[in-house]
C-alpha cells in the first residue's frame, strides 16, 4: 500500500507556520510513524511527500534528520527512507536509562516542588485522565510528558532533555502496547499519582521506588509484548543499581 493510501483517513498537514515548516512536517510525520498510520517497513520518498504535503523539499530533508536522530526511519541514498520496526533491545536499553535518571530525579525534586509546579501536576493528572475516557491518546502522551517534567524538575535542564529524549524515542513502543491494552492505563494512572504525592510530600524513598517499579513495569510489559521470551536483564540490572545506590545514601546520611 502506498503512502498516500495510507494517509487517506488521516488528518491532513496544516502549516501554521511558515516559519516553522520543517517542525510542523517533523511533528506531524512523527506521529504518523508513532500511531502507527505509517507502519514499519513503509517507504518514505520525499519527492512524494513534497507532492502530498504541498511543501519544498528542505523543510522535508530537515524532517528526515530529526527521524532519524529519533530511530524513527532509516537513513538511506535517494531522498528515501523506510519506517524502522520496533527493536526490543533499543527499547530495554532506553528504560534501563529513564529507571536510572528519573529516579535520580524524583529524589532530587521530593519535597521541592512549588505550589505551581503542583498545581501543574495534578492538571496534568487530570488531563491525563480526561484523555482515557476519551480515548485521545495523543493528547494522554501530551500531558504524561508534562507530569514526568514536572516530577523531575529539579534534576536540571541538561539531564531533563536526555531524559524526554528517551522518552520520546520510547514512545512508539508505548503507544502500540497501549493500543493493546488501554484498558491497563486506569492502573498506570494510580501508579502516577503515587509518585507525584510521594514527590509532593517529600518521601524521597517512596518516590524512588514507585517510579523504579513503574518504568520497569512499563518496559517489561511492552518488551514481551515484541517477544513473550526475552529476558529484562537490562531492566533489572538498573532497577537494582537504584536500589543500591538508595541503600548506600540512607546509610551515609545516619
Amino acid at each position: 500500500m502506498s503512502v498516500e493510501d495510507l494517509l487517506v483517513r488521516a488528518p491532513g498537514l496544516r502549516i501554521t507556520d511558515p516559519r516553522r515548516t520543517s517542525v510542523e512536517v517533523h511533528a506531524y510525520l512523527r506521529e504518523l510513524i508513532i500511531s502507527g498510520t505509517l507502519p514499519p517497513g513503509v517507504e518514505l520518498k520525499q519527492a512524494e511527500l513534497a507532492r502530498l504535503f504541498a511543501v519544498s523539499r528542505t523543510p522535508l530533508r530537515e524532517a528526515f534528520r530529526m527521524l532519524q536522530e529519533e530511530g524513527l526511519v532509516s537513513a538511506e541514498p535517494n531522498q528515501r527512507s523506510h519506517v524502522l520496526g520496533l527493536n526490543p533491545d533499543e527499547l530495554e536499553l532506553l528504560y534501563a536509562g529513564r529507571v536510572a535518571l528519573e529516579c535520580l530525579g524524583v529524589r532530587l525534586t521530593a519535597g521541592r516542588m512549588t505550589r505551581d509546579e503542583a498545581r501543574s501536576a495534578i492538571a496534568a493528572l487530570w488531563e491525563m485522565d480526561r484523555g482515557y475516557r476519551a480515548g485521545d491518546m495523543p493528547g494522554w502522551s501530551v500531558a504524561h510528558h508534562r507530569l514526568h517534567r514536572l516530577l523531575l524538575g529539579r534534576v536540571g535542564d541538561v539531564v531533563l532533555r536526555t531524559i524526554a529524549s528517551y522518552a520520546e524515542r520510547s514512545e512508539r513502543y508505548v503507544r502500540s502496547y497501549q493500543l493493546d491494552h488501554w484498558e491497563t492505563v486506569p492502573d498506570r494512572h494510580q501508579e502516577h499519582r503515587d509518585i507525584f504525592e510521594a514527590v509532593r510530600d517529600g518521601v524521597p524513598d517512596r518516590a524512588v521506588a514507585l517510579m523504579a517499579t513503574h518504568l520497569a513495569r512499563t518496559a517489561v510489559g511492552v518488551m514481551r509484548k515484541i517477544d513473550p521470551t526475552r529476558s529484562s536483564s537490562a531492566i533489572d540490572a538498573a532497577v537494582a543499581l537504584v536500589a543500591q545506590t538508595d541503600a548506600r545514601a540512607d546509610r551515609m546520611s545516619e
